[in-house]
């Protein structure tokens, strides 16, 4: 979206507008569609929009350079092996503080208990973990056992981590402790208070939902990256990788509803924002990955875009710390698996409506008819990039039409992107960035619920409508600067 968009008036008459600059790493947006060379008059007996052919592609989505051998995973050093396995746990984006030294931790957690601050993994003796045995480092990563704290809360991953092998686990605490710079500090304390704050009952929670590591772990053989694609693939989701803890919805004691496949909930999608974002189903579903091809899940997890969407919210993270760095032969392991998994419970209540592609709504907004509610507020904001039939620029600016995040029948994720905006992340193959502008401070919630509503019910998409007061409840956790700018000048 971008809201600097020229009249919609002047585009119908001369039918073709050409790439409009963004500043700096903002990228690309533009009007153009494919197939208008020529320039056509509105007409009110104009029946068919200009370019209904689908997602346009960029030069700039296309690689800058040749992507780099990744051979972590079948590298004879123990240290190379470990640091590709930290970064298949994404380790850096959970201890690593913004600006901070990588595994200092520091980071803050929100949680419903207060905030949590992730430990300071480096090797340093006071401070880090410079003094664990093999032993104590196993017994935090995958019993939750902490030689330090005690019982870990389960913001750590350790019932993911419980299926880690042996020997994936020692090369592991080989790198940490011989090749990751040791830093003296002290992350803050927990903003938990008392009785909250004590460790011991989650002794209780770890015997109830957390799975015995003997029982669970797999042998390095059978998961090697020579192994099927699919058994290594499920051994690098379901343990290092611990996509579930995401997209895997919770109880009410923050358990994991399920930690396999074996169980279709298993997932199918968190139940509640984290961090403000609700993560999607990656299930055989009409709100998963049906209609991806295993390609399409190696490209999102390599580049963060491919041809459907791109990521935002937590997903910017994992890509620009872990997948990127990940091999082509593990990132095809696990598009094998996910490709493998059927249909999902829905556990989330977050199941996409049905998408059935219609030219009208494109027909209507080409012609300059903005009386549907909203309409006037996604050509002046939204048109630029994503297009009037909604169906944006390949892997640079996504399609709304059909979009599983916008579909989704809870419309947090769509309320959060108007209003924080967000960038796709820079990547080894993909350094160029492409920004969505934040919108909170210029629109007022009923406005962003107009255009919410107006891109989840057309275009074909038929998604339940937005309310004012599901906008302020996604807008009251920013704070005071996400208030639009009327708003705050009114209240002085």
């Amino acid at each position: 979206m971008k809201h600097n968009t020229p009249s919609w008036t002047v585009v119908a008459r001369v039918g073709l507008v050409m790439t409009v600059l963004a500043a700096g790493a903002a990228g690309i947006s533009a009007w153009a569609q494919k197939d208008t060379a020529a320039a056509r008059p509105v007409s009110s007996n104009v029946t068919a929009p200009l370019g209904q052919v689908g997602p346009q592609p960029m030069v700039t989505a296309e690689p800058h350079r040749p992507a780099p051998p990744i051979e972590g995973a079948t590298s004879r050093d123990p240290l190379v092996r470990g640091e590709y396995l930290a970064r298949m746990g994404d380790c850096v984006a959970c201890h690593t503080v913004k600006g901070g030294k990588p595994f200092a931790g520091g980071a803050p957690f929100a949680s419903p208990i207060g905030t949590m601050y992730s430990s300071n993994i480096t090797p340093d003796k006071e401070h880090g973990i410079g003094s664990y045995s093999f032993e104590d480092f196993d017994q935090a990563v995958r019993h939750g056992v902490d030689k330090k704290k005690g019982s870990l809360y389960p913001a750590m991953p350790y019932p993911s981590y419980a299926r880690v092998s042996d020997q994936d686990m020692k090369d592991m605490y080989a790198y940490f402790m011989q090749k990751v710079q040791p830093v003296a500090s002290d992350p803050p304390r927990n903003g938990i208070t008392w009785p909250l704050s004590m460790r011991w009952p989650m002794g209780l929670w770890r015997a109830m939902f957390a799975p015995d590591p003997a029982k669970v772990q797999v042998q390095a053989a059978a998961v090697a990256p020579t192994a099927d694609p699919k058994v290594r693939g499920a051994y690098l989701v379901e343990g290092l990788g611990h996509c579930g803890a995401c997209h895997t919805p919770r109880s009410v004691t923050m358990a994991e509803k399920a930690l396999t496949d074996a169980d279709p909930l298993f997932l199918s999608g968190s139940d509640q924002p984290m961090d403000g974002w609700t993560a999607k189903s990656l299930r055989g579903d009409a709100s998963g990955l049906a209609s991806w091809s295993a390609a399409d899940i190696v490209a999102l997890l390599k580049t963060g875009r491919n041809d459907h969407t791109a990521v935002f919210g937590g997903m910017s993270e994992v890509i620009e710390h872990s997948t990127q760095y990940v091999s082509d032969s593990d990132l095809q392991a696990i598009a094998a698996y996910l490709k493998s998994l059927g249909p999902g419970k829905d556990g989330s209540g977050n199941a996409a409506t049905a998408f059935a592609a219609s030219p009208d709504t494109a027909n209507a907004l080409w012609r300059g008819d903005t009386r549907q509610r909203g309409s006037a507020l996604y050509l002046d904001n939204c048109a630029a990039c994503h297009r009037s039939d909604g169906k944006g620029y390949s892997q640079v600016f996504p399609a709304l039409a059909g979009n599983s995040a916008v579909l989704a029948s809870d419309p947090q994720n769509v309320i959060a992107i108007v209003l924080q905006g967000h960038t796709v992340p820079p990547t080894t193959t993909r350094p160029s960035t492409f920004t969505m502008p934040a919108f909170a401070w210029r629109l007022t919630d009923e406005q962003v619920a107009d255009v919410s509503t107006f891109v989840r019910g057309n275009w074909g998409n038929n998604a339940q409508a937005v309310t004012s007061a599901q906008v302020a409840k996604v807008r009251k956790p920013l704070g005071e600067q996400a208030r639009p700018v009327s708003e705050r000048a009114a209240a002085k």
